[in-house]
């Protein structure tokens, strides 16, 4: 190993994505640490095609497996590894991704990106999977009380809105007042302007 190849491994690894290098058959040829904490054994995820790896619902539709399907057809990560190596990089395209994990099947929302390597023999593209499910969790419909803006949580608890946000997304909250109620709670603070849109 070069010292370029170990200088691109360390920048690999420090990306907090799934990265994997696929061929056009979507066989992984190598893979992050991020990735492969999530699969397990790094050795057990090479030379298997991604719909395995993943445990994708429709890879063992068909005796040949992943990528062999009717469903396989329309398949996102197929089709964006394919795109791009025919020279038409893919970034962030969104798809809803149906895995099995432990005998049931579970919905993850993915953003896939798929970019040729350069001059690879055979042809290599880096597949990265972005798991957006948390924050495609926000985007539903949120329960939240009309007078203390509590939000009702999946186990049916009250909790405040920073808390809700800090557990879903990792979000950290400040505070602040809009102008509106710096006028009504603090006049002695607010601006003699008479705009609501100036920023306190």
């Amino acid at each position: 190993m070069s010292h370029d190849d170990s200088y691109c491994r360390i920048i690999l690894n420090a990306i907090p994505l799934m990265i994997f290098v696929v061929d056009d058959d979507v066989r992984v040829h190598d893979l992050n640490d991020p990735a492969a904490r999530v699969f397990g054994d790094r050795t057990a995820v090479l030379k298997r095609r991604c719909g395995e790896v993943l445990h994708c619902l429709h890879a063992n539709d068909v005796p040949e497996g992943c990528g062999r399907g009717p469903s396989c057809q329309t398949c996102i990560i197929r089709n964006s590894v394919t795109s791009s190596l025919r020279g038409q990089s893919v970034t962030r395209r969104r798809t809803n991704a149906s895995l099995v994990q432990g005998g049931t099947t579970k919905q993850l929302d993915l953003l896939i990106t798929a970019s040729p390597l350069p001059e690879s023999d055979p042809p290599l593209a880096l597949l990265i999977l972005e798991d957006i499910s948390e924050i495609s969790t926000l985007r539903e419909i949120i329960p939240i009380c009309v007078k203390c803006k509590k939000v009702r949580d999946d186990q049916q608890f009250w909790r405040s809105v920073e808390s809700y946000l800090r557990d879903h997304i990792g979000v950290d909250v400040t505070h602040g007042l809009c102008p509106a109620c710096l006028k009504e709670h603090y006049p002695e603070f607010a601006p003699n302007e008479t705009d609501d849109s100036a920023p306190v």
